[in-house]
């Protein structure tokens, strides 16, 4: 029976890529990923797959064709698997394959150790998929940090929070790019935060 591995490909960098990831995709015939993720395995030479937001249930249920059809396939999720990543809707579409998460280090990790928080008492939450929701605003009086990943860029978010109510004296960070050459982390408040200009891939840490 051909098998389905979920492989976690870390926040961007190969710096932060496990051996067990790469180890894994040496046993798969078809890689798909975004193009991000998969130009983090230049050396491998089978069938790949650009995974794209619009295509995501697409290139899920080929993935899982694919291994029906006998293929081992290995689908990258930046970050974890089982954070913001493919384990989700990979169950929700079959529960009976033979699967394999492999795990990877989230930005979320990584965001709590530059900032040194230990994120073991902080509130995890994605909004990828969500929009600025105000499922965010229940986790932010609870006297814990919150540690989130924005659904759009994390100025707009700090608007939305400063619509609902947010002392705009309030601390936030912003890390962005994590891993990358050019990463930043700025320390201001939500105020500051809404009124500067931030890429994609940042995580918001509220304090």
């Amino acid at each position: 029976m051909a098998k389905l591995y979920l492989i976690g490909t870390g926040p961007g960098s190969s710096d932060y890529l496990t051996v067990a990831a790469v180890q894994a995709t040496k046993f798969v015939d078809v890689l798909v990923g975004s193009q991000r993720a998969l130009d983090l395995f230049p050396d491998f030479h089978g069938e790949v797959l650009v995974l794209r937001a619009k295509n995501m249930d697409e290139m899920m249920e080929k993935s899982v064709s694919l291994v029906d059809g006998g293929k081992n396939v290995a689908i990258l999720s930046t970050g974890d698997p089982g954070f913001s990543g493919v384990l989700k809707p990979i169950l929700k579409l079959r529960d009976d394959l033979d699967l394999e998460v492999i795990p990877g280090i989230s930005s979320l990790q990584l965001a709590a150790a530059k900032l040194q928080v230990p994120w073991d008492e902080a509130n995890l939450l994605t909004l990828h998929g969500k929009g600025n929701s105000d499922v965010i605003l229940d986790f932010l009086e609870n006297g814990k940090v919150t540690i989130v990943l924005p659904d759009f860029r994390v100025e707009k978010l700090a608007q939305f929070l400063l619509e609902n109510g947010m002392n705009p004296g309030r601390k936030i960070a912003v890390c962005e790019r994590l891993s990358y050459p050019d990463e930043r982390v700025f320390k201001g408040t939500v105020k500051e935060v809404a009124s500067k200009k931030f890429s994609y891939l940042c995580v918001m840490v509220i304090y």
